[in-house]
């Protein structure tokens, strides 16, 4: 598949925003970790710092520094926005206005840029894409994607949902997924049907309450985990 750049919204969030999405323990950010459609996340970066495990897996990491910060630059504005003209339809406890999520989305391109090209030598960023992960049978303990698979519900549809799931679960011990909602705020619809296909193949699913928001009934997090 050719990315095509003008098509990308290069959307990255931080470490915190991600302990917070996936309710990260001091233990859970000591497994080794396979981050899915990370984008320009700063969560590599700043938890590398920390000396976490961390793989980022995404199409965008075929393009360098520059073209990935200037496409941010090119669409953020618009998106702030958008969100300011519809701002009582949005959830402002993490943020507190469209202005400190623009600062917070900004901050993240920040620190992932400053780490991306030396995080690629390192192999640390690396070019794949759902639902085929280049990766061995259970070679991460841990495997988290967010803002991808549910909220593109209308776009990619169940057996896409499906096949992903099952290949993340090939290569992690652990998979969670944030949010639970489609880009229109509601529950998507192939939460019950995934959460149910995978208790008949003998995963345990539990969906969790999270300390992060930003989309009404965005707050919840499935996590999957194998039973032995």
């Amino acid at each position: 598949m050719v990315l095509h750049l003008e098509k990308v919204v290069p959307i990255g969030r931080t470490l915190d925003e991600y302990v917070r999405m996936f309710n990260l323990t001091e233990d859970d950010c000591k497994k080794s970790i396979l981050s899915v459609a990370d984008g320009p996340a700063s969560f590599n970066a700043e938890g590398t710092q920390l000396g976490y495990k961390i793989k980022s897996v995404d199409p965008i990491y075929v393009f360098n520094t520059q073209q990935i910060k200037k496409r941010f630059y090119d669409v953020i504005d618009n998106i702030i926005e958008q969100v300011e003209k519809t701002a009582n339809n949005w959830v402002w406890t993490y943020h507190k206005s469209p202005q400190e999520l623009k600062n917070n989305r900004e901050k993240a391109m920040s620190l992932f840029c400053q780490d991306y090209e030396q995080g690629k030598k390192e192999h640390r960023y690396e070019i794949g894409e759902l639902p085929k992960l280049e990766y061995k049978n259970n070679e991460y303990e841990l495997g988290l994607i967010s803002h991808f698979l549910f909220l593109y519900s209308a776009y990619l549809d169940q057996q896409f949902h499906l096949d992903s799931i099952n290949e993340m679960l090939r290569v992690c011990q652990e998979v969670r997924i944030f949010p639970l909602i489609t880009l229109n705020h509601k529950i998507s619809p192939y939460v019950d049907f995934v959460i149910q296909f995978l208790n008949n193949q003998g995963y345990h699913c539990k969906i969790e309450e999270v300390s992060y928001q930003l989309q009404p009934q965005g707050n919840q997090m499935l996590k999957i985990t194998k039973l032995n």
